[in-house]
């Protein structure tokens, strides 16, 4: 299996990335980054709202690796989708960053008003060349089927919670069949499914880690994965799933575990809106 899969505008992106939610901003954010990228992620995943935007693009800047070996995602966050400040807000995020561009830029979450408004600013922004791709993070398939509505551009990507406890199959369906790459955060759930004894008994089957299984398991399904750890170790650990492959039967074993269980939670300013 190849570590890179195509998006619907020929564009191509890793399978595996390093997300820096809830990293802080300074050292702990810039290590991290630097030794994801020396552990061989090429795949950077950030947000204004995780107050680290300035460190990824230190991490960057001293990493030695050429822009165009990386792939770099950031978000456009609900407070300036409210203000109709779209441009401001990607602008600040290359400023930030010291890039020319993005790879990839998302709509952090569908903001009921806004979120049509935005996707129309982020075509622009395509256009611009300032971002490759975009696409969206958090929809749900009605979100999806009103952008259809309204664009003719696709989403390259939708980047939802996803992993063996959380499989919303539905969406992920719809997504695959209408050309939109499903990339998974929270992919190890917060260590929630790193006991359980179908992921122990894989892992002495395959001679993985729980955590190892986890993630091969979505990527052989083509979801991208973006798990986070500070430390090297794991680091090396999680970009280890290209090795091997698992059984079409502890595939299918691996799928009874879903239990719709969310790990991360709907932002403050949306709580009581139902997604």
């Amino acid at each position: 299996m190849t570590d890179r899969i195509l998006l619907n505008n020929d564009n191509t992106m890793p399978l595996l990335g390093f997300g820096v939610y809830k990293l802080a901003e300074g050292y702990e954010t810039e290590n991290a980054v630097s030794n994801a990228i020396n552990a061989g992620y090429r795949l950077i995943d950030t947000a204004p709202v995780y107050k680290n935007e300035e460190s990824v693009g230190r991490a960057i800047a001293r990493s030695g690796i050429l822009r165009e070996n990386l792939f770099i995602t950031s978000k456009i966050w609900n407070t300036a989708q409210r203000l109709g400040d779209v441009q401001g807000a990607f602008a600040r995020s290359l400023d930030r960053m010291r890039l020319d561009y993005v790879d990839m830029y998302l709509i952090h979450w569908p903001v009921p008003g806004c979120y049509l408004s935005t996707w129309k600013e982020l075509e622009e922004i395509l256009n611009s060349r300032r971002a490759l791709s975009i696409g969206v993070s958090n929809f749900e398939i009605r979100h999806l089927e009103e952008l259809k509505a309204i664009s003719g551009i696709v989403p390259a990507v939708n980047q939802i919670e996803c992993h063996p406890l959380c499989y919303p199959k539905e969406l992920i369906d719809y997504c695959h069949a209408n050309g939109i790459r499903v990339q998974a955060y929270a992919p190890l759930a917060r260590g929630a499914y790193l006991d359980n004894d179908i992921m122990c008994v894989m892992g002495v089957k395959y001679a993985k880690t729980p955590a190892q299984i986890g993630l091969r398991w979505m990527v052989q399904k083509g979801i991208s994965v973006i798990p986070k750890s500070s430390s090297l170790e794991h680091l090396k650990t999680n970009a280890d799933i290209f090795s091997f492959e698992i059984e079409q039967e502890d595939m299918d074993l691996i799928d009874t575990m879903n239990e719709n269980l969310h790990t991360s939670h709907v932002p403050e300013d949306l709580r009581g809106i139902n997604f």
